[in-house]
């Protein structure tokens, strides 16, 4: 498991029709705030805040397609044009079991990045895949664009 600090909030919010809104700075848009998008707008701050992660190379609900299902990645760091890191997000409540690992796996056989990443927001997994073997690592990868 990975230890998570994360920075202190610094979140745009606001009510639209008795709906809770969060702005996204990453796609720059007015997102609803549900349990999973607090956990996903906390890990982008931690991605960009505290690691340097650049935010013009992450994808927030990233759109692909396996067979003839369309599916959302929650997030997906960039590198040198190609995916670099898969994260998974799940709301406060929900465990990270075996099930969310082989969805994020699912997810990675289209996008073959090199890190898979799980997070309900209190734990978080990571994973350096490296020969058909998944990894687990104690701590990020520092970003770099070579």
């Amino acid at each position: 498991m990975v230890k998570i600090e994360y920075p202190g909030q610094d979140f745009r919010m606001k009510e639209t029709d008795g709906k809770e809104l969060i702005f996204d700075e990453i796609r720059k848009l007015w997102v609803r705030l549900t349990p999973e998008e607090w956990v996903r707008q906390n890990f982008l701050q931690y991605l960009t805040k505290i690691l340097g992660y650049p935010p013009a190379l992450i994808a927030v609900e990233t759109e692909i397609r396996l067979n003839d299902l369309r599916k959302r990645c929650d997030i997906v760091v960039y590198r040198i044009e190609k995916p670099w890191m898969i994260i998974e997000c799940k709301e406060m409540n929900v465990a990270l079991s075996n099930q969310v690992m082989e969805q994020v796996l699912r997810y990675n056989m289209r996008l073959e990045a090199a890190y898979l990443v799980i997070t309900n927001g209190t734990e978080t997994y990571l994973w350096e895949l490296s020969d058909g073997n998944a990894i687990p690592v104690n701590s990020f990868p520092t970003y770099t664009n070579g």
